[in-house]
């Protein structure tokens, strides 16, 4: 699974908001939805982001491998 938790850490650190990246740069809504949750994207779009934050691909996104989870309870 492609977890966008990154991103928003990245944001953050670079004092940028989702509006700012709405009315500004002109990122969709749709994509801001997409992101937090986490549903998939278009490379285009991850570049579009990387650029527009000036940052790497490894502070967007990041990779979860869901059969390796520990879980101590059934997940």
């Amino acid at each position: 699974m492609i977890s966008y938790e990154p991103f928003w850490h990245t944001l953050e650190d670079r004092q940028m908001t989702t509006y700012t990246l709405i009315t500004k740069y002109g990122i969709s809504k749709g994509t801001i939805h997409r992101m937090k949750h986490n549903f998939c994207l278009s490379t285009r779009t991850i570049d579009d982001l990387c650029k527009i934050v000036k940052c790497n691909v490894q502070d967007v996104m990041v990779f979860i491998d869901e059969d390796n989870l520990n879980c101590d309870v059934p997940c």
